[in-house]
């Protein structure tokens, strides 16, 4: 059983064709998928998905380029907002982003806060979105686990083997997508590999980043196991094998699944 920790099914082509791209995943052993929340538009349509699909569950949070557009959300709103379905197991995607600037540092950095408090409050875990930001982000998770710890997942790592194992060592969860099986993420492939197997998780971010060999085509969740594939070859661990692990650190994380 292969869970894609992080896609977003509301966006489109996946969102016109969804049943046929959930009859893909599942001929393809992805048992569960995790929609991940960027805005409150975004949330509406997650809601709808989790209502008529089984094996699909979602999230709530809003993505750090939006943070200029949200900055009276409050850690109450996010915790009310969470409250209107049992099947959003998650808050997030939050975080930092200053490769792009989409939005202020100030704002990501207090929505990023906002994001962490109701976190705490109510046991869920947080997605975590990560660019250009490694001493930042480290140190408000840092910071805001000494007040009081809450469960983090690191999604789509593209960051530092140094910056990895300090997560680890903060008891985060970090996801590997498409873009490790990249020609030129040797790098991030070395990274993984030395990260600890109980500690990771798989993902798509679908419709992006596709990985090879279909880089540059829509990405959608059955396209994960050449993700699975590639982590299991680089651990030297047969696939099936792997998937299963995966699929235990998210269950570790998330909680059983109905």
């Amino acid at each position: 059983m292969i869970i894609d920790s992080h896609c977003h099914l509301e966006y489109e082509p996946m969102a016109s064709n969804l049943n046929e791209v959930v009859d893909r995943a599942y001929k393809n052993n992805v048992k569960y998928l995790l929609s991940i929340c960027t805005t409150n538009d975004s949330y509406v349509k997650i809601l709808e998905i989790i209502k008529h699909h089984k094996q699909i569950y979602g999230t709530y949070g809003i993505h750090p380029h939006e943070a200029k557009n949200y900055k009276k959300l409050s850690a109450e709103e996010i915790v009310k907002k969470i409250s209107l379905s049992k099947k959003i197991i998650g808050i997030g995607e939050t975080g930092l982003d200053y490769y792009y600037e989409h939005s202020d540092s100030t704002n990501q950095k207090i929505l990023f806060k906002e994001h962490i408090k109701a976190s705490q409050k109510l046991n869920l875990p947080l997605i975590v979105h990560t660019r250009s930001a490694e001493l930042d982000t480290y140190e408000i998770l840092k910071t805001e686990k000494m007040k009081k710890d809450f469960k983090v997942l690191i999604h789509c790592f593209t960051g530092s083997k140094v910056f990895a194992h300090k997560l680890v060592d903060l008891g985060c969860y970090i996801s590997a997508s498409g873009v490790i099986t990249f020609k030129k993420s040797k790098e991030l492939a070395d990274t993984f590999l030395s990260l600890p197997n109980d500690r990771i998780l798989v993902e798509t971010d679908s419709p992006y980043l596709s990985p090879e060999p279909l880089r540059g085509k829509p990405n959608e969740p059955s396209h994960i196991v050449h993700t699975v594939n590639f982590l299991a070859n680089l651990k030297k661990i047969d696939s099936t094998k792997f998937a299963e692990i995966t699929s235990l650190n998210f269950f570790k994380l998330f909680g059983q699944l109905n």
